[in-house]
């Protein structure tokens, strides 16, 4: 299992348990009305009971018109009790897709040695070209003698940034740190 979908089960996890724990209750509170008595008085005595539904809070869906050529994951949530309402929203721009959509565009105009470079610059892409026996251009070199130029520039060998990965390690803590605090505003109320 590949860390990524491991993250997203974990973080699926917690969304379903913290929806079971506050949105589940209020949803079977909420079945009872909501009464409030008053009285007034005059020549006779009357009572109006008052039946209304609980305020909700409603996320919207973010989308945008043309998703196909677009790379980004859209997330959206509420959640109401009888005092507060909280939505809220989130987009990821996909980066591998990206690439993929700029690598089929240099490939549909022509270029194919040009789109080879871009997905060449993908750590996975170039390790598996090499293996294949097939080097990616390197300064519009091709076959063997990109080979021996990038034997001799391995500095720009594309690599796995591990900056980028504590980064992405760090807004995970930092979702969770946020959805914990509402979680717990939520009991409070």
């Amino acid at each position: 299992m590949s860390q990524r979908l491991f993250n997203n089960l974990v973080a699926g996890l917690i969304v379903v348990v913290f929806w079971m724990a506050t949105v589940i209750p209020a949803m079977v509170q909420a079945a009872d009305p909501i009464v409030s008595n008053s009285t007034v008085t005059s020549t006779g005595t009357q009572t109006t009971t008052v039946k209304s539904p609980p305020p909700s809070a409603i996320a919207s869906q973010i989308t945008s018109s043309s998703s196909d050529f677009l790379c980004s994951v859209s997330a959206s949530g509420a959640i109401q009790t009888q005092i507060l309402g909280i939505s809220l929203g989130a987009m990821h721009e996909d980066e591998l897709c990206q690439t993929l959509q700029l690598s089929h565009a240099l490939y549909n105009m022509g270029m194919k040695v040009a789109a080879i470079s871009v997905l060449c610059e993908n750590e996975i892409v170039f390790r598996s070209m090499a293996h294949a026996g097939s080097y990616c251009p390197y300064d519009s070199l091709l076959g063997e003698d990109a080979k021996s130029a990038w034997a001799v520039h391995t500095d720009k060998i594309p690599k796995s940034e591990e900056e980028d990965e504590a980064t992405a390690k760090e807004k995970r803590e930092q979702a969770l740190g946020i959805m914990g605090s509402i979680a717990a505003a939520f009991m409070l109320f």
